[in-house]
């Protein structure tokens, strides 16, 4: 047994053992990556170059003219542009934040022993699956001041229903709240995968134990499903910030610029033909959401693995 170790041990072994790890790490031939790495470049590395030169210039479809940072000076001297952006961090956290907590509460509830349980899921998800200019109009809809159906229901039990989506102070958020009414059945999905992948013993030990809901939510259920967090708080994060669509269809911005965020900006420069400032915002957008969400995937994942 000693002389096994010894030989174990060995330069000659330590070389053996290092190639054999080298020869795994090297399942496929360098060619088998050069599809993909020219697609990559071709739909992703070119055009993100391009805005980089393109926010430098001032530009239509047929010329350009260097200008240098003149295009990101201009996009922070605008008000309604920093509205945007304010607007945007407002949007992304009440969103993402939101979708952590009540996603959360579904998983457990969806993980529990609850009549139903399969089907409640598949409602819980679907309106993941439902268009999001779809999910806009119909909450356009529904949201109306005096014919919408949720003002209505308000009406029946004595309460005025707010100007959900005319009211400056009250726009953005209500379509926050409708992002997450939309996106919520995803970091269900994501939670519930998280907890069914927890071991069941956890759970046998804690009622061994006389642990109640609560006890087992925080010290088994809150832990172990930290990756599942993690996720859900990077995909919500990503999402938020990036958000066009929903707020285009309920409010395009409005009333004024109060529901703006810095996509929906960028939509509008390119209307009124400011090619330049628009593709400046668009950088600064591609550098806030990388500025943000590439440390904090660092710090979480770094957390989670220690």
């Amino acid at each position: 047994m000693a002389t096994a170790r010894i030989r174990a041990n060995t330069p000659a072994a330590s070389r053996r053992s290092h190639s054999a790890r080298r020869r795994v790490h090297s399942a496929y031939p360098y060619w088998f990556f050069i599809a993909p790495a020219l697609i990559y470049a071709v739909l992703f590395l070119v055009p993100t170059f391009a805005s980089f030169y393109f926010s430098l210039t001032r530009w239509t479809l047929f010329t350009s003219t260097f200008i240098g940072f003149a295009n990101f000076v201009q996009f922070f001297r605008e008000p309604n542009l920093v509205q945007g952006l304010v607007n945007t961090f407002v949007y992304a956290a009440v969103t993402s934040g939101l979708k952590v907590v009540i996603g959360m509460a579904l998983g457990v509830l969806l993980t529990s022993r609850i009549i139903a349980r399969g089907w409640l899921r598949s409602v819980v998800f679907f309106p993941v699956l439902v268009s999001t200019i779809g999910v806009g109009i119909t909450f356009s809809v529904l949201m109306h001041p005096t014919e919408g159906l949720i003002n209505q229901v308000l009406a029946l039990v004595g309460i005025q229903g707010p100007y959900w989506l005319t009211d400056p102070t009250l726009a953005l958020i209500s379509v926050a709240l409708v992002d997450v009414w939309k996106g919520v059945g995803l970091a269900t999905v994501i939670y519930v995968a998280g907890i069914v992948s927890i071991p069941q013993e956890y759970f046998e030990a804690s009622r061994v134990d006389g642990a109640g809901p609560w006890t087992t939510f925080v010290n088994i259920i809150l832990p172990l499903a930290r990756p599942a967090t993690v996720t859900v708080i990077i995909l919500s994060l990503i999402g938020g910030l990036r958000s066009f669509d929903l707020i285009w269809a309920m409010t395009r911005g409005g009333p004024g610029f109060t529901s703006d965020v810095i996509a929906s900006v960028i939509y509008k420069q390119y209307q009124a033909g400011f090619y330049g400032l628009s593709t400046a915002g668009n950088v600064i957008l591609f550098l806030l959401v990388t500025a943000i969400i590439l440390p904090l995937t660092w710090v979480l994942n770094r957390k989670v693995t220690h």
